[in-house]
């Protein structure tokens, strides 16, 4: 097969390869949220709102041009096998990718949530021993480390509200601590009842609350490192299919004439997925199994 052929075939196959990539879960932990797990909070942006706004737009485009990848790399796939096949397959993959990368998203938004309360009760520790009063202290606290591009949610906003006119502070806490990985809230709204009706100190509680929920994310943060072998395990199986392609390609084969124009190749592309995506689910499990 002459080069002027193998390059087209090969930029099908790595089209082909980035889709299986996106679907696997590769890029599990984007940039941001390497910074938030490492600094142990969330990050303050330094320069104008709007620089934050623009940075998080850009991010969420690109999250959503990324659930067309599998589309994408069909069409590239059937423009030069001259069958619709991949295409349809590109088709049907992209709600899967989609449900996978609102997943990621999703998990995402815990671990920076999860980041904020933890250095929400050191803030508050902070104002604490600064000499501001509870309400205050917590106020100061929370519009610190919500300062990030959406602001304090309607939870959150609930707080600040009690916290700023005497309301029930512990109610509310209860409240916001029921948004996925805000678990932590529900100790602080412990220590701040005991503080109010008992009489105990406020400051010592929370300090205490920031380390226990600083060395169980420190556990879960391990955990994911253990792990991280697994998951890049099981993108290397997912893009094996792909390299026997290109070596079958650079043979002068022509793995995808037969596989989109024969029906042993239909069979084959058949089983071959059906193991493929059996594969990745048991692979998936393993994970989720060592995660439990």
């Amino acid at each position: 097969m002459s080069a002027g052929v193998s390059v087209p075939v090969f930029a099908g196959v790595l089209c082909a390869g980035a889709a299986v990539r996106v679907l696997a879960g590769g890029d599990r932990l984007p940039r941001r949220a390497r910074l938030v797990l490492a600094g142990g909070g969330p990050p303050v942006p330094d320069g104008p709102v709007w620089g934050w706004h623009l940075v998080a737009g850009l991010r969420v485009r690109a999250e959503r041009w990324r659930e067309w990848v599998p589309l994408v790399a069909g069409l590239v796939v059937a423009v030069l096998g001259g069958s619709v096949i991949p295409l349809v397959a590109g088709a049907l993959a992209v709600p899967l990718v989609r449900r996978r990368l609102r997943a990621r998203e999703r998990e995402r938004a815990r671990g920076a949530r999860a980041a904020e309360v933890v250095a929400l009760c050191g803030a508050v520790v902070g104002e604490l021993r600064a000499g501001s009063q509870p309400g205050r202290a917590l106020t100061v606290a929370m519009r610190r480390t919500s300062a990030g591009p959406g602001g304090p949610g309607p939870a959150e906003a609930g707080v600040l509200a009690a916290a700023a006119f005497g309301g029930d502070v512990a109610a509310a806490l209860h409240e916001a601590a029921r948004e996925p990985g805000a678990g932590g809230l529900a100790g602080m709204a412990a220590c701040w009842r005991v503080s109010v009706d008992g009489g105990a100190g406020l400051a010592a509680g929370l300090d205490r609350l920031e380390g226990a929920l600083r060395a169980e994310r420190d556990r879960e943060e391990s955990l994911r490192a253990q792990l991280a072998g697994a998951r890049s395990t099981t993108v290397v199986l997912a893009l094996l299919p792909l390299v026997g392609l290109l070596m079958g390609t650079g043979l002068g084969a022509d793995p995808l004439r037969v596989l989109l124009h024969s029906p042993v190749g239909w069979g084959c592309l058949l089983v071959g997925g059906v193991l493929e995506a059996l594969g990745l689910l048991w692979c998936r499990r393993i994970v989720r199994t060592g995660e439990r």
